[in-house]
């Protein structure tokens, strides 16, 4: 089950495009790890290519936002790595 709902989320996070190239995130390489859990919990790794990126936050929002959608998902959250804001932006993005 968890491969399958791990398709599913990498199919609904691939709907986030990267704003300045307006290619998806998944494509681009962004997305550096999917992981789910027994609880159906959800991790996602986030890798922007520019360590200074504005947009990942935004990109971070959009892809928790996709993913909680996914049915059978529980939780989802979003890590940042090799961002220079990179844990404030994970800490803003999986606040709740």
């Amino acid at each position: 089950m968890s491969d399958d709902l791990k398709e599913k989320v990498k199919n609904a996070v691939s709907k986030v495009n990267d704003p300045h190239m307006g290619v998806s995130i998944v494509e681009m390489g962004i997305v550096q790890n999917i992981e789910v859990d027994n609880d159906n919990n959800v991790k996602i790794t986030l890798k922007p290519t520019n360590p200074a990126c504005m947009s990942v936050a935004r990109m971070a929002a959009d892809a928790k936002a996709l993913a909680s959608e996914v049915e059978g998902v529980d939780k989802v959250e979003i890590f940042v790595e090799g961002h220079s804001m990179a844990e404030s932006i994970n800490e803003m993005i999986n606040k709740n």
